[in-house]
């Protein structure tokens, strides 16, 4: 009787361990994360397989979960024959990926090529490169669930005409492919040991949009001296005296939200955290920059390289939207907010 009383004991105090760890292990708020099934190649891997899809305008079962969801540009849209999987004619040369192994997505900034016509009934154009972020959700089989894009095309005049571009800046995704490759410094692993938290990594990359959103110049601005932006392709700010478009040269990241940046935007909001490489130290998040005098938000997405809690390395692309626009992947109330939305 007594060794049954200490068995039936044992087996309790074995139980409430076998509790207590696993409640320990529970992520934040409770919501379980994949099985860290797929690491850093295979999730790049699934990049490749995807553009290569939509280059090919094939769906195929074996990849795409039967209910998978897709946004362009925050619109959802059917998936595989809308947006760029309708015009896509080949994958461009650039791509940087993010591979976040602890939720099970992967991002990406890079280039597609698109071939498209000046209006519905104009001759078709040669195809042309168009910059693109991506984001992928791998399920549990293996499958890709969620596919949510940004597509920055070239202005193309209506009808026949041959015009040129009125704007100043070139087309995003020329831009973005003459970049050539990612720099050296973002695909360098961070020693193990000075490797940040998840949420130290996004809570700094944040700091940049609270850095920026209503700037007075007086505000925390979290870069190295040798910081680097680029924006569509294009060099933003740099080290002192870099060279920049047309040859100018450019200021660095502090020095040009201490000056220049001042009340550039009125909120930045609606902030997704979506991918997160620890072992790389980068962060890739979407959001919306709104404009409220001139009536126009910019939906973007944006990757950090972060090192000692400071930002070396920018790069984004982003298109102008309707003002107030969401991402298309929560709630309003989410998407008016400008807290850290760290998408799991």
């Amino acid at each position: 009787m007594r060794r049954s009383i200490r068995m039936a004991l044992a087996a309790f105090a074995l139980t409430a361990v076998a509790g207590m760890a696993g409640a320990a292990s529970e992520p934040p708020g409770g919501v379980p994360l994949p099985e860290h099934k797929c690491q850093r190649a295979c999730l790049e891997g699934y990049v490749d397989k995807y553009l290569a899809a939509m280059a090919a305008h094939q769906v195929d079962p074996a990849l795409f979960a039967a209910n998978v969801r897709f946004t362009e540009n925050g619109v959802q849209l059917p998936f595989g024959t809308e947006g760029l999987w309708a015009t896509a004619s080949g994958v461009g040369k650039y791509k940087f990926y993010v591979p976040d192994t602890e939720t099970q997505q992967v991002a990406f900034l890079g280039t597609m090529m698109e071939q498209a016509s000046t209006s519905a009934a104009g001759a078709a154009r040669p195809p042309e490169p168009v910059g693109i972020d991506v984001r992928l959700r791998i399920d549990a089989s293996g499958k890709i669930s969620e596919v949510e894009q940004i597509v920055a095309r070239p202005d193309r005049p209506l009808g026949a005409t041959s015009a040129p571009s009125s704007s100043p800046f070139p087309a995003t995704g020329a831009a973005v492919e003459a970049m050539g490759s990612p720099h050296p410094i973002f695909l360098q692993a961070v020693p193990e040991k000075e490797r940040m938290s998840r949420a130290d990594l996004i809570a700094v990359a944040n700091q940049y949009f609270t850095g920026m959103q209503r700037n007075d110049g007086k505000g925390y601005y979290p870069f190295t001296d040798d910081c680097l932006r680029r924006e569509n392709g294009m060099l933003a700010a740099g080290p002192g005296g870099t060279p920049g478009m047309r040859g100018q040269p450019v200021m660095t990241c502090k020095g040009q939200f201490e000056t220049a940046l001042r009340g550039v935007v009125t909120g930045i909001r609606d902030r997704r955290f979506v991918a997160v490489d620890r072992e790389r130290g980068i962060v890739f998040a979407f959001a919306a920059f709104d404009h409220r005098p001139i009536n126009w938000t910019w939906e973007l997405g944006e990757l950090f390289k972060i090192e000692n809690n400071k930002i070396r390395r920018i790069e984004a692309v982003f298109i102008r939207g309707p003002y107030g626009v969401c991402s298309g992947w929560g709630t309003y109330e989410q998407c008016r907010s400008e807290e850290i939305q760290d998408v799991r």
